[in-house]
């Protein structure tokens, strides 16, 4: 599964903002206050609103009118997704539409919410599920493609509140092809939110085959990886000896009053140490290796600034193992400001995102004629994005 194209409109800076031909690995670069974080927070939305309702995401994030861009709080917030789908042997470009808007005590609700694709080549998309204000439909046998279109069944529906999705409840049963396997995506992504301080501490033994988007499980998935995947683990290792000086030896380890700790062994010294005298950077390159390395990699993966307390030369390896990972099946998104990151990658995997009176815009870098020559030429994304090459784009 791969989401294809973004469109968001009157969701705080992306007023009318559009990614269209999204690769598996998707870098954004732009200036602060451009609107990186706003499309991650738009993947946070949606599994918010997913995980308890529409009207407990926006509360979350301030209200209808702190989430709605500024000036347009009196019109609705549409998401559009966009995604490839493989429904019972037949691959199908399916679109996801959410419409939201508050009610008149204020509270968001779903205004229209559809899920969509085409039954064969040709044609228009058909709509598989639409639901307004907590009440449609559904086909219950999407999946008979030979079948006119009269013959599919449609089930009426109505759900407890106008702000639950139609997906959470609809996407529980097999049944809905469409519906269970985006809700099943969404609920699986990973939004990282990494913290070295919390992934330092000793953990109490326990199992966790993921690492949670703040990290502070990382002695359970190393313990995890050790034990069970031991190709994967010593790829962690080779990995750690290559970029950081020294070490020799990372192993999860258990404690006499049952706690999982970890150790690196640095050659220079006698004796490993555990993870509270390590360096941030290394706690932090060994949690990203072990996130991707992870052997079933989550259907999409969103890092902020990766580079942050990483030694600068490791990041172009950084970058090769990002998209080893989305082409083992898990589509990467990046925000980054770091040159040397760029230079690992080609023109069509990334983002410029600049403002154009006061909201934001997206373009493709490979859609500049000049960043196409230049490359072609043999220049680096990341030495054109320093020197300001990037078109409207300010450092």
């Amino acid at each position: 599964m791969q989401i294809e194209s973004i469109e968001v409109k009157n969701y705080r800076l992306f007023r009318d903002t559009k990614l269209e031909n999204i690769p598996r690995l998707c870098v954004l670069v732009g200036a602060n206050g451009t609107g990186k974080s706003t499309l991650f927070d738009v993947f946070s939305f949606l599994k918010d609103a997913l995980e308890m309702n529409v009207g407990k995401a926006v509360a979350k994030r301030g209200g209808y009118k702190e989430l709605a861009s500024r000036g347009f709080t009196d019109e609705p917030i549409e998401l559009t997704l966009q995604f490839r789908l493989e429904i019972t042997g037949y691959e199908r470009l399916v679109t996801y539409v959410l419409k939201i808007e508050p009610d008149k005590t204020g509270r968001a609700v779903v205004a229209r919410e559809i899920l969509r694709y085409k039954r064969g080549a040709n044609g228009k998309p058909y709509h598989f599920l639409d639901f307004t204000y907590g009440k449609g439909y559904s086909i219950t046998n999407e999946e008979d493609f030979s079948k006119a279109e009269e013959a599919l069944r449609r089930e009426d529906q109505e759900l407890d509140a106008p702000d639950i999705l139609a997906i959470k409840g609809l996407g529980q049963f097999e049944r809905f092809k469409a519906a269970s396997a985006f809700r099943l995506m969404i609920e699986n992504w990973h939004i990282s939110d990494f913290h070295v301080s919390e992934a330092r501490p000793s953990q109490e033994d326990g199992f966790a085959e993921h690492l949670s988007t703040r990290g502070d499980n990382l002695p359970l998935v190393a313990n995890f990886l050790y034990e069970n995947h031991q190709d994967r683990f010593n790829r962690v290792l080779e990995s750690m000896k290559r970029r950081v000086p020294g070490i020799s030896l990372v192993q999860p380890e258990q404690t006499i009053d049952g706690r999982l700790v970890l150790r690196f062994q640095d050659g220079s010294f006698k004796d490993p140490f555990i993870a509270r005298h390590v360096s941030d950077g290394t706690i932090k390159m060994f949690a990203y290796l072990v996130l991707l390395n992870d052997p079933k990699p989550y259907p999409l993966l969103a890092v902020e600034e990766p580079e942050n307390q990483l030694y600068p030369e490791l990041l172009p390896e950084l970058a090769e193992e990002f998209r080893d990972y989305a082409r083992r099946g898990g589509q990467v998104f990046i925000s980054t400001h770091s040159p040397d990151f760029l230079n690992a990658l080609t023109l069509n995997e990334i983002y410029c995102l600049r403002k154009v009176a006061g909201f934001t815009t997206a373009t493709q870098a490979s859609d500049s004629e000049n960043l196409r020559s230049l490359f072609e030429a043999g220049d680096l994304p990341g030495y054109l994005w320093k020197q300001g090459l990037f078109e409207g784009l300010n450092r």
